[in-house]
């Protein structure tokens, strides 16, 4: 992990401020008499004035809004010396903010509505503001949140951090933003039903841009993504990190040019075609993949502006997902769970190196959704361990290996979750192997 520059400032820009003059916490009005927008600039540049006017049916809504604060950023991903528009709901007059990074802490998350990081920027105070601009800091690339308090309130907006330029490092690591979004059962309308397909299977639209519940952070985040960004941080090894709006912005084609190895780290089910197109582009062009958890790549969606549009299985489409990362969804069910038993240490004898692991060991607890190869499965394709849950083996999820003629190497851990697991000791072993294999041109 890089050092955090400790000469960053955070400092609120006034209105009615010229540069160089004393601090001032009140803004002027905007032309309507409000008073809605903050602008925080994180870094040394200098204030820039700005004038905003809020929409007419924005500010109906904040005469309407809930009394419970809640905050959320416009996209899911910003680049260093951006500026991030962050959305507050129902907030107090006042509140304080400040931005942190997730995964370098030693300090424990306990909760699931909480969310615990190493502070980039002083605290700030704001006065009666429903949005904030905030202008990143030039600081490495990872996950970060904001962290909005108002007296016992308090609300998290996570975000990614990209590279100023894709390829600054050779390993890229791309957080499943489009699933964190599918899973969050926030009711947005107020009509008392979850804005998610999962309350409502009639339903096939969910909005992005918008707060989690449990105080803002994505479901399950603290089991399923934040021990593998612990891992990365704690054991120092630097990479880009990408939200999936980064991947279909770029080529396959770039994307092999730029990086050797691309890790899916968690629940990476929901994928544009943009995306699939470029992934598939990079591994045909020779590079690596590796999937953590399992349930990758199965429906299709379509990016809308605000909105992700549910389409299809991406196999009933024409594309079974095992032909891209070697086996595909099954099922799930907790009586699923069970650990993985290894059945051809001998086809990867560098996966299991150092692990004291050999055929017939057993490690760890996995499941709950499961992945199997299929018929799609690449023909090199290997199965390195399998569940055992008590179920038989029609029903037990298979962790696989292949590799292409083109040298591109494929690894998916087919089940929930070896990312999960990076800080246990077997899941740290098998994660450094995994990395001296795959990270490698």
């Amino acid at each position: 992990m890089k050092t955090l520059s400790t000469y960053l400032v955070l400092f609120l820009v006034l209105a009615t401020a010229a540069v160089g003059e004393g601090r001032n916490q009140s803004l002027s009005p905007n032309a309507d008499g409000s008073r809605d927008r903050r602008e925080i600039h994180v870094g040394l540049a200098k204030p820039s004035l700005r004038r905003v006017v809020i929409a007419k049916s924005e500010r109906r809504a904040k005469a309407t809004r809930s009394s419970k604060l809640e905050a959320a950023f416009a996209r899911d991903s910003y680049a260093p010396g951006e500026r991030a528009s962050l959305r507050l709901w129902g907030p107090p007059p006042r509140v304080n903010v400040q931005i942190f990074r997730t995964g370098p802490e030693t300090e424990r998350t306990r909760g699931n509505d909480e969310m615990r990081g190493i502070a980039v920027s002083p605290e700030e105070n704001v006065a009666d503001a429903t949005r904030l601009t905030i202008r990143m800091g030039d600081w490495a690339s990872g996950v970060y949140f904001a962290r909005v308090r108002a007296g016992a309130q308090i609300a998290f907006a996570p975000f990614v951090l990209r590279p100023g330029r894709v390829g600054e490092r050779r390993v890229a690591v791309v957080m499943p933003t489009n699933t964190w979004q599918a899973y969050n059962f926030r009711d947005d309308d107020g009509d008392g039903a979850a804005d998610t397909w999962y309350a409502d299977r009639r339903r096939h639209v969910a909005r992005v841009a918008r707060p989690h519940l449990n105080h803002g952070v994505p479901m399950r985040f603290r089991v399923y993504d934040l021990p593998f960004l612990h891992w990365l941080a704690w054991s120092k090894r630097d990479v880009d990190y990408l939200a999936q709006t980064d991947i279909e912005g770029t080529s396959g084609g770039t994307l092999r040019r730029r990086y050797d190895l691309i890790i899916f780290p968690g629940h990476h089910e929901y994928v544009t075609s943009r995306e699939y197109d470029a992934v598939t582009r990079f591994r045909d062009l020779g590079g690596n993949l590796m999937f953590l958890s399992a349930n990758n790549f199965f429906w299709k969606v379509e990016r809308r502006g605000n909105t992700l549009h549910q389409i299809g299985m991406w196999r009933d489409l024409g594309r079974p997902e095992a032909a891209l990362v070697g086996v595909q969804y099954l099922t799930y069910g907790s009586e699923l769970r069970g650990p993985y038993v290894v059945r051809n240490a001998k086809a990867a004898p560098w996966l299991f190196r150092g692990t004291g692991l050999r055929n017939g060991s057993s490690f760890g607890t996995f499941g709950i959704e499961i992945d199997r190869t299929t018929a799609a499965s690449p023909r090199r394709t290997v199965v390195l361990a399998q569940i055992e849950n008590g179920h038989g083996s029609a029903n037990a999820g298979q962790m696989a290996y292949y590799e292409t003629e083109r040298g591109a190497k494929v690894f998916a851990a087919g089940a929930f979750t070896l990312a999960g697991s990076a800080t246990r000791s077997y899941g740290a072993q098998l994660l450094e192997n995994l990395w001296r294999h795959l990270a490698r041109a």
